[in-house]
């Protein structure tokens, strides 16, 4: 049986083997150059993005912090106009007047308020006590 064998074909399926073998590498290569190509694309594309969002956070940051800044000067502003309002002076002395007995009349003089206003305040006063 294994002398009708020719002797070259051992050599023959072994060269087929191995050129096989050398095709399927050349192959597995070219597979592995495309995914390489394509995560290294992928990857300057997720970089170019970062980037962007990075450089957009630190701006809306910035703009944050200037904001946050305008606010604080607003409130103290804001905060300076109330303790120096004399409207409000009037009114609180007003308010403290009503509460030591005072009557509309010694509202309006004492004040500087008009009647309406000194009879709000004390009907407030008053309401505000029962």
């Amino acid at each position: 049986m294994f002398a009708e064998i020719p002797s070259y074909l051992p050599w023959a399926l072994t060269a087929g083997a191995m050129l096989f073998v050398l095709i399927q590498g050349m192959v597995t290569r070219r597979q592995i150059r495309k995914l390489q190509a394509a995560v290294k694309d992928r990857c300057d594309t997720l970089g170019r993005e970062l980037h962007a969002t990075t450089s957009g956070s630190l701006g809306v940051g910035q703009r944050l912090v200037v904001c946050e800044r305008q606010i604080h000067e607003m409130r103290t502003t804001l905060e300076e106009m109330r303790q120096n309002d004399p409207l409000r002076i009037s009114y609180d002395e007003a308010s403290r007047l009503v509460d030591l007995g005072a009557d509309i009349e010694d509202l309006m003089n004492t004040c500087g308020i008009s009647r309406p206003e000194a009879e709000l305040v004390s009907a407030l006063r008053k309401r505000q006590a029962a």
